[in-house]
């Protein structure tokens, strides 16, 4: 993608890039994409009203698995754009994608995933995702033939 145009994503963040956050190698840390896929997932996560929903029934997401695909380094300065949406909605689980593109490459320089399990924190085993977000979590899903 070189044309910037991320509006067929359900999920988008922009961001600089911070130069606190590049390694002795000059180029921003790997260990720092996963902070971006995170960025993007808070954004949703309070669309949600996630947040709220945890203080009163102390239910919700924890990230289980997560992966990223490097395909090119970052070097500040830049601005990036993460996107995300979700797949494979299930009772107790979903998985997130997410894409980072680089503003100065105009390129994607990252792909990732993740998997979200809803938890009773209460007794720390998975449980069903509540109706009410797991019925919103539908408007996060990529509309065919958008990749």
């Amino acid at each position: 993608m070189t044309d910037n145009n991320f509006s067929h994503f359900p999920l988008q963040h922009t961001q600089s890039l911070v130069w606190n956050d590049m390694d002795a190698l000059q180029h921003i840390n790997n260990t720092v994409y996963f902070r971006y896929f995170e960025d993007v997932r808070v954004v949703m996560l309070e669309e949600l009203k996630v947040f709220e929903y945890v203080k009163r029934h102390n239910i919700g997401p924890v990230v289980a698995s997560t992966r990223c695909d490097f395909r090119a380094p970052l070097v500040y300065p830049d601005n990036i754009t993460t996107v995300s949406w979700v797949e494979d909605i299930q009772e107790k689980r979903y998985t997130m994608k997410y894409e980072i593109h680089s503003h100065n490459q105009q390129r994607r320089v990252a792909v990732g995933e993740a998997l979200v399990v809803y938890c009773d924190f209460s007794d720390g085993k998975s449980c069903a995702i509540p109706e009410e977000t797991a019925n919103a979590l539908q408007k996060y899903l990529l509309p065919d033939n958008a990749e």
